[in-house]
């Protein structure tokens, strides 16, 4: 690793400027620049972990699959974030309980897993940063839980489509992986969001016209109140 590389990754991992010499060397010799284009399975389910990602760019999109082959969306990694669901399973010294790809091309560092238990065990800044990870990410996974038992599609729904404040470039199908649903569900219930006046559709492309409406079916009491 050149120290113009070793730079671009503390900038984006400022946590790792504390290391000591020692470690900062190791990890010098020890990561491995990977580069993987969008649509790459990076890990998947059932398989061990051998590497920690420390990612540069792009987006790793996480997933569970279940039994009947539809996939649930628990989080989306991005530049300078920690892996829950590598650093639990090279902790536990177990099996990937989900699935990584690539939503875009990435550049990434990867730790092997010595290297990676070297540094939560010699490092405290560095331990902190990936138990504070596994805290975020267990809040997140907790709300998810909370909208999948007590939410219905279209609730869940709205919440996707209000998440950004820009026109949103994503088609049925990505929506319908995100929610753990079938693309027909979706397109069904966007049809039905759009004769409402609540958005309108374009080919993989959805603008919002009512936010305010789209808030409102959010926190509807009615479990799915577009549901037929």
């Amino acid at each position: 690793m050149t120290q113009t590389e070793r730079n671009a990754l503390v900038r984006t991992y400022p946590v790792l400027a504390s290391l000591s010499d020692t470690l900062r060397e190791g990890l010098a010799d020890a990561a491995r620049h990977m580069t993987a284009p969008a649509g790459r399975i990076l890990f998947d389910e059932g398989e061990p972990a051998t590497h920690y990602p420390l990612l540069l760019s792009g987006c790793i999109r996480v997933s569970k699959k279940g039994s009947g082959g539809d996939e649930a969306l628990l989080y989306r990694l991005r530049r300078g974030e920690g892996c829950a669901v590598t650093a639990v399973t090279l902790l536990g010294e177990t099996v990937f309980s989900a699935t990584g790809i690539s939503e875009s091309e990435v550049s990434l560092y990867a730790l092997p897993r010595a290297l990676f238990l070297q540094l939560v065990l010699q490092a405290p800044t560095f331990r902190s940063f990936v138990f504070k990870g596994l805290s975020s990410r267990m809040a997140q996974l907790m709300a998810l839980v909370d909208e999948v038992t007590f939410r219905g599609i279209s609730q869940r729904l709205a919440v996707r489509l209000l998440e950004p404040t820009q026109p949103l470039d994503v088609t049925h199908q990505m929506l319908a992986d995100d929610l753990g649903t079938r693309r027909e569900v979706v397109s069904r219930i966007l049809e039905t969001l759009q004769q409402a006046g609540f958005v309108r559709l374009g080919r993989g492309h959805i603008e919002i016209l009512d936010r305010q409406g789209l808030e409102g079916l959010h926190g509807a009491r009615d479990p799915d109140p577009l549901a037929t």
